[in-house]
């Protein structure tokens, strides 16, 4: 397949492109910078320069594609938020899925790809707390793609994400979105989780009880390769292992694996000085299972927490 990417030079699609290109597809990696993805791609991958979050000569590019993956986005804990970082988070999500489906919308139906394969988050669901007084469940009860929205900042921007990308059903594609927990590889959230380990000063976050999602980066690239080839998915699919953990369990292993204690837990009030408003993503959490993957016949290579670690840890230390 030719295979339009956007975010292609990113944590994710770094692999994910050379996966493609790997098994014979030929991906299409729009970026911001020809030089800085040729010095992250495998060699041979063709380039597409433009800003997605804007109309532009890029959209060009989609015309004669047989799928598009989608996995454009600002980090979300590079920096400390404000009106501006949240507006560019929303915006650098939802403006870009927007302007890739008005490409798509722009090209003749025989030359539009017929798969949109959109990134999204399980931050689209409420955090275990307000599980329980919405819906009177327990905040130990799975979550799965059935669950509905949570009212907070994240649940709207992957609402509004999802929502611009479904309007590519109109036009004949098949649309999956993609739920993605925290994934775990050489790089990425793994190397900021990491850090305060390795000086001996890691530890659970706030009661440590939370639940963490989380997906190895192979698993998360053999998703999103499922997705395009499975005809039968569609709509929201949570890209996480089926087996999360709570927030202490991971600090613990992680601890176990870098060969250095866990008993700094960092208070709530700390993690809120630090990373304001997005510590409530840190301190709270919810036990989403990949409902939709396990239907369809998906199974993971890297489902229990402590081999992915020793995997993704691993690839660290070879480089």
């Amino acid at each position: 397949m030719r295979v339009f990417v956007t975010g292609g030079s990113g944590f994710v699609g770094r692999a994910l492109v050379a996966a493609l290109a790997a098994r014979g597809d030929q991906p299409v990696a729009l970026t911001r910078s020809a030089t800085r993805a040729r010095a992250r791609l495998p060699d041979g991958i063709e380039l597409v320069e433009g800003d997605p979050t804007g109309p532009g000569d890029w959209q060009k590019a989609l015309r004669g594609t047989d799928a598009v993956i989608n996995l454009a986005g600002e980090s979300l804990g590079a920096q400390r938020w404000n009106a501006q970082i949240k507006q560019q988070i929303h915006d650098s999500r939802v403006e870009s899925t927007r302007f890739v489906v008005e490409g798509i919308a722009s090209l003749a139906d025989d030359d539009r790809p017929r798969v949109l394969v959109s990134a999204s988050g399980i931050d689209y669901y409420p955090f275990s707390l307000d599980l329980g007084r919405a819906t009177k469940w327990d905040e130990d009860d799975e979550v799965d793609e059935r669950v509905p929205r949570g009212d907070h900042f994240l649940g709207r921007v992957c609402a509004n994400w999802e929502a611009e990308a479904r309007q590519a059903l109109a036009l004949g594609c098949r649309v999956v979105l993609m739920r993605s927990a925290i994934v775990l590889g050489h790089g990425g959230p793994l190397e900021v989780m990491s850090k305060p380990f390795r000086y001996f000063v890691g530890g659970r976050l706030g009661s440590g009880n939370q639940w963490m999602c989380w997906i190895h980066l192979d698993d998360a690239v053999r998703g999103y390769l499922f997705a395009l080839d499975t005809p039968a998915l569609s709509g929201p699919v949570n890209l996480t292992s089926p087996n999360p953990v709570h927030n202490r369990d991971f600090a613990k292993s992680l601890g176990r694996h870098l060969h250095r204690p866990s008993i700094m837990p960092a208070p709530g009030f700390a993690v809120r000085a630090v990373a304001g408003e997005f510590a409530d993503y840190i301190l709270n959490g919810r036990r989403a299972v990949p409902r939709a993957l396990g239907d369809a016949g998906f199974t993971f290579d890297h489902p229990e927490l402590d081999p992915a670690l020793d995997a993704a840890l691993a690839e660290t230390r070879s480089s």
